[in-house]
């Protein structure tokens, strides 16, 4: 796998946190940081890049979720030496081959616009009958000198329309399986019911609990 150098700020960061019980998660998404920090137990304390006085925008320039996952730990490691992990998330719809998959947060172009990628998605299913669809999370994580990869999938259609606004990407046009509602109609705790990203933090949470 191709290495990328990147411009960092530390902007008067002092982080030097190794301990099993502080993570650092490699975003700067406060959405994705809001979902995972409900999820955690009382014994794990997660970082975000903010949190950790470091200003990066690292890009995802890969063809997987998994090789831009572990980038985003990797470079994040390499600044900190701490423990860290990244997650990439991807919306898969079957009528378009899989697409957006990777390129879910880019979509509609590098600008990285959920409206945008919204009304390209909506546009590019107007004629499909089939709106299966999955999300996909990946999250890689870094402790010490080793590297671990857990997935979370979520099954469920796309709309035809945005239906609530709550949430954040694509949540307005999602209805995963076993609900009647979007992922932007649901309160945070109705969502953890269904999500991707939970069911990939829950088998971290248990590596950590049990490695």
């Amino acid at each position: 796998m191709q290495k990328w150098n990147y411009g960092i700020v530390l902007k008067k960061c002092s982080f030097n946190e190794s301990t099993m019980d502080t993570l650092i998660f490699a975003t700067n998404n406060p959405n994705k940081v809001k979902e995972v920090k409900s999820l955690l137990n009382s014994r794990l304390v997660v970082l975000s890049l903010s949190d950790a006085g470091i200003i990066i925008d690292i890009p995802e320039p890969f063809d997987t979720l998994e090789e831009n996952a572990y980038e985003k730990a990797r470079v994040i490691h390499e600044i900190t030496g701490s423990n860290c992990f990244a997650e990439d998330t991807g919306l898969m719809v079957a009528s378009l081959n899989g697409e957006p998959g990777v390129k879910s947060a880019r979509y509609a172009g590098e600008n990285k616009s959920a409206e945008e990628n919204i009304d390209k998605l909506l546009f590019n299913l107007k004629d499909k009958s089939n709106r299966k669809a999955q999300f996909k999370t990946i999250i890689s994580i870094i402790i010490g000198d080793t590297h671990h990869i857990f997935d979370g999938i979520c099954k469920g259609i796309i709309t035809y329309e945005r239906k609530g606004r709550s949430g954040f990407g694509y949540d307005s046009i999602f209805v995963p399986e076993g609900s009647a509602k979007t992922f932007a109609e649901m309160t945070l705790e109705e969502k953890n019911i269904f999500s991707h990203r939970k069911k990939a933090f829950e088998k971290l949470m248990n590596f950590l609990t049990h490695p």
